[in-house]
């Protein structure tokens, strides 16, 4: 399309992996067969995607990701639980995979509390980790032979072997054959931590990308046909997303972090300085798991987004009737309000655990200086650089599907807390998965595509560190010849079109900091978007008024100023 790469139709159809139909491929034939009709193109040869295109006939390249099974579940095990079992962690979650539970010998459990736990989980495959290569060998056979005596089932029958790796010690990898090959699928990779001041997670990870489809996938009916069909394997959901975010943030050098926040989870992706990071929060979603987000937070918290009173009872009430109705919509402006509360709250909580996990990943992708977690451990230090990022991406029913797009850009601004200037953005369709896979084969096409037609730009946010009285001048910003000044408390939104660009001069008073240091001047180039710019100069951390009467006032200005909801 006038030389570039364009969405040009998009065709929906439901799953089709349960019964009656059972087979993965009914459903791609229907969602094919509606963008054929969008398209006036023949894309189909009755049950089969014609390829490669001729003419005005069919396509060049036929991709495909996949989810179907309900994503892939694993347990993980080290030696020690901050060091070779987080290490193992992080492995399996970059890897797209959603950690049941995590074992130790220093986990706090008495060996038959961990056997019943492993018996109870049912996990597609385990990732053992522990000991460094020519270290001891004595923790890493315990927990090898505890694995054995456990003899864990696989969550899809009996008619696969349980996939077990093993990416410890090398010298323990005799030993653990004798105990779990008889019983299992036995993997040896290289070991994800081969000395004290290393860590290595690539081989870790692809191992577990290449089981999960030859294992979990294909025990979805219709799976095989499936990969036939495909020019390039069939990627993980989750695994994609993560690609397309690296393949962003490298393409642009930049620092990105990513949300998709859906019924049950919610997945959080990083990339800074070049590292990927990926966290799932299995308990945090918006329907079937709702609950949860209101225990973890608790009710003050959900309660402290609400511009009206609401007895946390009703509140409660509200919530359960949402998860035992997952399916449901807002159907009051109160009801939406209170929704996009409880997203802050599992968006914030999720952040939190992402944050606590990204951390010591230092130089490249697949290796980290120990010493360097060590302090990270000890200090609370992450990854994670609020200062530093320069783009977030919101995806899930209730950031793309919002009724008004300024609902999206602050409830990603309250829950994340974004410092400095930040770009913010929606992916409407949740195209990033179909992008992430054809990155790996055509990574300019997907670039093009993922800016003009995936992402929705929202706009920017600047937003200084630091704390004042509020009144108090936090800062002045000129954009386009004209001076703004911000006190301290307040929300200021600018018009800025959708691919626009302007340079924005930041002056914030003495004792906050929009990137340079505190009290130092800053020029920034800041991106329009449907929302434009917003200051936010509440304060990093956000803090919200202590009394109910005040902080009722605040949000209602807040909400206001950005014309939040209607009325």
């Amino acid at each position: 399309m006038d030389g570039e790469y364009r969405l040009s139709v998009r065709g929906e159809a439901p799953t089709t992996v349960e019964a009656p139909f059972e087979d993965v491929t009914r459903g791609v034939l229907n969602a094919v067969q509606e963008a054929q009709e969008l398209r006036g193109r023949e894309l189909l040869d009755g049950e089969r995607i014609l390829t490669p295109q001729s003419g005005d006939r069919g396509v060049d390249t036929y991709l495909s990701t996949s989810s179907a099974g309900g994503g892939l579940q694993m347990m993980v095990s080290g030696v020690v639980k901050t060091m070779t079992a987080e290490s193992a962690q992080r492995a399996a979650l970059g890897a797209g995979a959603i950690v049941m539970d995590v074992m130790a010998t220093n986990d706090g459990r008495k060996p038959h509390e961990r056997i019943a736990r492993l018996r109870a989980l049912r996990p597609d495959m385990i990732l053992m980790a522990g000991g460094t290569d020519g270290g001891d060998v004595k923790h890493v056979v315990e927990m090898a032979e505890l694995v054995a005596a456990a003899a864990p089932r696989p969550r899809l029958g009996h008619s696969y072997r349980l996939p077990i790796i093993f990416a410890g010690n090398r010298d323990a990898q005799e030993h653990v054959r004798k105990s779990l090959e008889a019983g299992a699928e036995l993997h040896l990779v290289e070991n994800i931590r081969p000395d004290m001041n290393t860590e290595n997670l690539m081989p870790a990870r692809l191992e577990i990308q290449d089981l999960f489809m030859l294992h979990v996938m294909q025990q979805a009916p219709g799976y095989d046909k499936l990969s036939s069909w495909t020019d390039s394997p069939i990627m993980p959901t989750p695994a994609a997303v993560g690609s397309m975010m690296q393949t962003v943030a490298r393409r642009e050098g930049i620092n990105v972090v990513g949300v998709d926040i859906g019924g049950a989870t919610t997945d959080v992706f990083s990339v800074f300085g070049g590292v990927f990071n990926r966290t799932v929060s299995a308990n945090l979603g918006m329907s079937y798991s709702v609950s949860n987000v209101l225990v973890d937070a608790g009710p003050e918290n959900v309660l402290r987004w609400l511009p009206f009173s609401l007895p946390s009872q009703v509140l409660s009430d509200r919530i359960r009737n949402k998860m035992i109705r997952p399916t449901t919509i807002p159907q009051t402006l109160e009801d939406l309000i209170i929704e996009q509360a409880i997203a802050r709250e599992a968006l914030r909580l999720a952040f939190e655990q992402h944050k606590s996990l990204a951390v010591g990943l230092k130089g490249i992708q697949q290796q980290r200086t120990i010493d360097q977690a060590f302090e990270q451990t000890l200090t609370g230090e992450t990854l994670v650089d609020m200062m530093a990022l320069d783009l977030i991406i919101g995806s899930g029913g209730v950031l793309s599907h919002a009724p008004r797009r300024q609902q999206s850009a602050l409830m990603m601004i309250d829950a994340f807390m974004p410092e400095g200037v930040t770009r913010l953005a929606v992916d409407s369709i949740f195209m990033m998965p179909q992008l992430g896979v054809l990155a790996a084969v055509h990574e300019e096409a997907a670039m093009q595509v993922f800016w003009r037609d995936c992402l929705i730009p929202l706009g920017t946010c600047i937003a200084p560190r630091g704390s004042a009285k509020p009144g108090d001048r936090c800062l002045t910003v000129e954009l386009n010849g004209t001076a703004h000044d911000i006190a301290f408390g307040d929300v200021l939104r600018l018009e800025l079109p959708e691919g626009r660009t302007a340079t924005a001069r930041i002056a914030p008073a003495r004792g906050f900091d929009v990137g340079p240091g505190r009290g130092e001047k800053r020029e920034a180039l800041v991106h329009g978007g449907v929302v434009g710019l917003i200051i936010d100069c509440r304060g990093r951390p956000l803090s919200l008024p202590a009394s109910a009467e005040a902080r009722t006032a605040a949000l209602t200005r807040l909400y206001r100023c950005l014309d939040i909801y209607p009325g």
